[in-house]
C-alpha cells in the first residue's frame, strides 16, 4: 500500500513538473516572439552581417552557420530559462503578469456601448 503511494506521488510531482516546464517554455517563446519583437530584429540584423562577413570566408556554408547558431542560441535560452523557473520552484500560476495565461480577466475598464443611454434602464 505505501509503494504505490510513494510510486503515484513520484508520479503526479514528476507530471507537475513536466507541465511547469512546458508552460515556462510556452511563455518564454511567446514573450520572445511578441514582446521580444526589436530584439529578434536586432539578431536578424546582426546575423545577416556576419554572414555577408563569414561569405568570403567559407561561401557555402555561412547562412547555414549563421542561422543555426541563433536559431539555436534561441532555443537554448528558452529552454534554459524554463528549466532554471522550473528547477527554482517557481509557479506559473503564482506569477501575476501571466493572468493573460490562465484566463483570468482583469479588464481596466467596462465598456459603454452607444446604445446604453436608450436601453440600459429598460428592464426586460
Amino acid at each position: 500500500m505505501e509503494l504505490t503511494t510513494k510510486q503515484s506521488w513520484n508520479k503526479n510531482y514528476f507530471l507537475a513538473i513536466v507541465k511547469s516546464f512546458l508552460i515556462w517554455s510556452f511563455t518564454l517563446t511567446v514573450c520572445l516572439l511578441v514582446v521580444g519583437f526589436p530584439l529578434v530584429v536586432l539578431m536578424a540584423t546582426i546575423g545577416v552581417l556576419m554572414s555577408v562577413v563569414l561569405n568570403s570566408v567559407m561561401p557555402v556554408s555561412s547562412v547555414l552557420l549563421v542561422s543555426g547558431i541563433i536559431i539555436g542560441g534561441n532555443i537554448l535560452a528558452v529552454v534554459l530559462g524554463a528549466a532554471v523557473l522550473t528547477i527554482k520552484g517557481v509557479n506559473p500560476q503564482e506569477v501575476r503578469w501571466l493572468s493573460w495565461l490562465h484566463g483570468e480577466a482583469q479588464p481596466s475598464h467596462s465598456p459603454v456601448y452607444a446604445c446604453c443611454p436608450l436601453t440600459c434602464s429598460v428592464t426586460h
